[in-house]
C-alpha cells in the first residue's frame, strides 16, 4: 500500500467513526419552527419587522419608511376617533347592466370580490370625528377589484359629498385605484362628472374638501375627484397619474423622467400641495380640520358707533 492510499483510509476510517459517534438531525427539525403571520418582509428594503409592531406603526416600514397597501377598514381605524364612525350606503351594490363576460362573467366577478374582501364594492362611506372634529368621508380599497369607480363606487362618493354639504362638514376621499371599471362602460365614465358636481355644490357652501392620494392613484379617479380639493395631500412614493408610462411615451415619442408620476415629483411641480407620512397624517388632518372651523366660524364684531 502506497504511502497515498494509506492517509486516503485511515482518513475515511476517521470520517465514518465521527458519523456514527454524531447523531443524525433530521433537516426540519434543525430549522426554527416560525408560525405564519408573525413576521413581515419589507418589499422595498427586505427587513424582516415583527407584524404587530408594523401594525403599531401604521403599515409603514420603521427601517426605509415604505409604505404597505392597508385596506379601507384600517385606515378607518388608524383616523377616526374610536366609537364615532357611522357608515353609510352600506348595502349599495354593482348590477350587470351590460351583461358584461371577458374571462367571466361580471356579476360572477362580484360575488368572487365580495366574498374574498368582505366589501360590497370598492369604496367605504361614513360620517365621523377626526380628533374631535365631524368629517364626512369616503375611502377606497384597492382590492376591490383594484379600486375601479364603477356605478356604486360614483354614487357612494356623491351621497358622502351630499351629506358633508347637508350637515356643513368637511369632506375626505382617500383615493386608490386603477381607474373607471371597464366592465360597466360610459356609467362608470359618468361618475367622473356625477362626483365633480358634487364636489361643486360642496365648495359653493364654503366647505372644506381634502383628497389624499395613496398608491396608486390613477385613471378616472385622478382626471376628476381626485384633484378637485382645496388641499391636496399624498402619502410618500405613491403612484399618481392618469395613464401609464408606456402609453405616454409611446404618444408623446420621447422618454419620460424617472420617477415621473411619484408624489414627490408632482409635489415638485405643483399637481401635490403636500406629502405626508401615514404616520404624521391624522395630527396633521386634525390640524387643518380645527384651522377651517376657526375660520368658518362667525367672528363676533363690536358695533361701531
Amino acid at each position: 500500500m502506497s504511502l497515498f492510499d494509506w492517509f486516503a483510509e485511515t482518513r475515511s476510517r476517521a470520517s465514518e467513526a465521527y458519523r456514527r459517534k454524531t447523531p443524525t438531525l433530521n433537516q426540519d427539525s434543525q430549522e426554527r419552527e416560525i408560525p405564519d403571520g408573525l413576521w413581515h418582509k419589507c418589499s422595498s428594503c427586505g427587513t424582516l419587522t415583527y407584524v404587530k409592531d408594523l401594525t403599531t406603526n401604521l403599515m409603514v416600514c420603521p427601517e426605509c419608511g415604505h409604505h404597505n397597501q392597508v385596506n379601507a377598514y384600517e385606515r378607518i381605524a388608524q383616523l377616526i376617533d374610536a366609537g364615532t364612525w357611522l357608515e353609510m350606503d352600506a348595502e349599495l351594490t354593482s348590477c350587470d347592466p351590460l351583461v358584461f363576460k371577458d374571462r367571466k362573467p361580471y356579476s360572477d366577478r362580484i360575488k368572487e370580490y365580495r366574498q374574498k374582501t368582505g366589501l360590497s364594492d370598492g369604496v367605504i362611506t361614513g360620517i365621523g370625528k377626526i380628533d374631535g372634529c365631524d368629517v364626512a368621508m369616503a375611502v377606497m380599497d384597492f382590492r376591490f377589484m383594484g379600486g375601479s369607480m364603477g356605478s356604486v363606487v360614483g354614487e357612494k362618493i356623491t351621497r358622502m359629498l351630499e351629506t358633508a354639504t347637508a350637515k356643513g362638514f368637511p369632506a375626505l376621499i382617500f383615493c386608490a385605484s386603477g381607474g373607471a371599471r371597464m366592465q360597466e362602460g360610459i356609467l362608470s365614465l359618468m361618475q367622473m362628472a356625477k362626483t365633480s358636481a358634487a364636489l361643486e355644490r360642496h365648495r359653493q357652501s364654503s366647505l372644506l374638501y381634502i383628497p389624499i392620494l395613496t398608491n396608486p392613484t390613477t385613471g378616472g379617479v385622478t382626471a376628476s375627484f381626485a384633484m378637485l380639493g382645496d388641499i391636496i395631500i399624498a402619502e410618500p412614493k405613491a403612484l399618481i397619474g392618469f395613464t401609464g408610462r408606456r402609453v405616454i411615451e409611446q404618444t408623446l415619442k420621447q422618454k419620460i423622467p424617472e420617477g415621473f408620476q411619484s408624489s414627490e415629483y408632482l409635489l415638485d411641480h405643483g399637481f401635490v400641495d403636500v406629502v405626508v407620512p401615514r404616520t404624521k397624517l391624522k395630527q396633521n388632518l386634525a390640524m387643518i380640520l380645527k384651522m377651517h372651523l376657526q375660520n368658518s366660524q362667525p367672528q363676533n364684531t363690536p358695533n361701531i358707533i
